[in-house]
């Protein structure tokens, strides 16, 4: 089982990008999702999470108010919409899903794609 990221690309300072991963031989319903990026020289941080109950939803204080969580069940996929993305934000984007009870560190993880936000 593991998870399939797309959606990464090269966009202009104020664009928008959606991130979507897909669940292969798990379904995400039953898991909290989340997504993580790293930058070069940078330790990975949390962007945005989502918990199993959908009753939960954290976004890193950079990213409030610009990026959005969310899933589709009936296609097994989580989205993160990027919108006035700045050149801070590039990175590559990872998104994880973890069992209820567990941590990121026990998570599955999808294999990431590149965000660059550059003129």
């Amino acid at each position: 089982a593991h998870l399939v990221e797309s959606g990464g690309g090269l966009v202009q300072p104020g664009g928008s990008l959606r991130l979507s991963c897909t669940g292969d031989g798990l379904t995400l319903a039953e898991y909290s999702v989340g997504w993580f990026r790293q930058a070069p020289g940078k330790e990975r941080e949390g962007v945005s999470c989502n918990s199993v109950s959908g009753g939960f939803t954290y976004y890193a204080d950079s990213v409030k108010g610009r990026f959005t969580i969310s899933r589709d069940t009936t296609k097994n996929t989580v989205y993160l919409q990027m919108n006035n993305l700045e050149p801070e934000d590039t990175a590559v984007y990872y998104c994880a899903a973890a069992e209820a009870g567990h941590g990121w560190e026990d998570a599955s993880w999808g294999q990431g794609t590149q965000v660059t936000v550059s003129s």
